[in-house]
């Protein structure tokens, strides 16, 4: 397993670097929007929908959004701080299912329908904030930036919860987050943040911008974590799909992302 982690991981990072720095603008939209797709697909067997005319309707539905977004990027790109603020203002309204869930959660009607809107909005605003993000003039930068945040907290949750980790984050959603680990990742995510953006080509954001949108960013990617945690525990599935290699699906290495893109693209925004 871990090998294959390895491997994928090594044919994974120069294809994603790629994509980010070499893609022209319209074509990164496009990829990206491919790269969603795929996402909308594993969300349907998280979602419970999978094999029912739900399927093909919310892949159809997210391709069209996609479609119109990418024809009209310039209407919406105009008034990108009410697109920024009504895409957090919807992902705090996803996180209220966090504390709401219940280890006897079923797959039942009500599961489907908010996973469907869930799996609609999650995926549309995701995608909203890194095209933004990626059309600014240091917009590949900025990007890695983002990458950069979400990994350290990932990598410093790992180890300060394996070195100090008893209390759990959420143990009837993923049993293996602890408080310790919490809050590892949010003393790692500033630190690289902070020496990424001294040695990267770029102007900013300012240190004491920096310090908060980094703190702010790596929270918000844990409960962007949760919430496809929480999908794969009521479904009943170890992984959203099974893409990639040692790692599951696309959505169990975007989850944190999708999250996280949106805060720190209105982060980026109000810095100006």
């Amino acid at each position: 397993m871990l090998k294959q982690r390895i491997l994928t991981a090594l044919l994974l990072l120069p294809l994603a670097m790629a994509v980010i720095f070499a893609l022209p603008l319209q074509w990164f939209l496009i990829v990206l929007a491919a790269i969603m797709l795929g996402g909308s697909r594993e969300y349907c067997r998280l979602a419970g929908l999978w094999g029912s005319t739900a399927t093909q309707l919310l892949i159809l539905l997210q391709a069209a959004i996609f479609i119109v977004l990418v024809r009209f990027q310039g209407q919406w790109n105009a008034h990108i701080t009410t697109v920024l603020v009504t895409s957090c203002g919807l992902w705090l309204l996803m996180f209220v299912r966090l504390p709401l869930f219940r280890p006897d959660s079923l797959v039942d009607t009500n599961y489907r329908v908010v996973s469907f809107i869930t799996a609609i909005t999650s995926l549309t605003t995701g995608w909203l904030a890194l095209s933004w993000i990626r059309s600014l003039a240091e917009g590949s930068w900025l990007i890695l930036l983002l990458l950069l945040i979400v990994w350290a907290a990932d990598t410093g949750a790992y180890f300060a919860g394996r070195a100090f980790g008893k209390r759990k984050l959420a143990k009837h959603i993923s049993p293996g987050k602890t408080m310790a680990g919490l809050f590892g990742g949010l003393i790692a995510a500033p630190l690289v943040a902070v020496l990424a953006v001294i040695l990267m080509p770029i102007t900013g954001p300012e240190t004491h911008w920096l310090v908060p949108l980094a703190l702010v960013t790596a929270l918000v990617s844990v409960g962007g974590d949760l919430l496809i945690s929480l999908h794969k525990r009521t479904s009943g599935h170890k992984d959203s799909g099974a893409l990639l290699p040692g790692h599951g699906g696309i959505l169990d290495r975007v989850d944190s992302l999708l999250a996280a893109a949106p805060f720190f693209a209105l982060g980026l925004l109000l810095a100006v």
